[in-house]
């Protein structure tokens, strides 16, 4: 009986107590989540690849 009580109880704090954005407001927030998500893995790009020129130049260098 456990499982099925913690079912209902989820359902009911999902239909009386949480409150859901607009429609408007949830398409804004998820164009929000992306434009930060392309710029974070950019950011990510480029420090991979400056360490990466880095390390191969100091390894050409060390064989030298």
């Amino acid at each position: 009986m456990g499982f099925v009580t913690y079912v209902k109880e989820s359902y009911n704090e999902l239909v009386n107590h949480v409150t859901w954005p607009s429609w408007a407001e949830a398409q804004k927030l998820t164009v929000t989540v992306a434009v930060f998500s392309v710029i974070f893995a950019l950011i990510i790009y480029g420090v991979d690849t400056v360490f990466s020129k880095a390390l191969t130049n100091y390894f050409d260098w060390i064989k030298s």
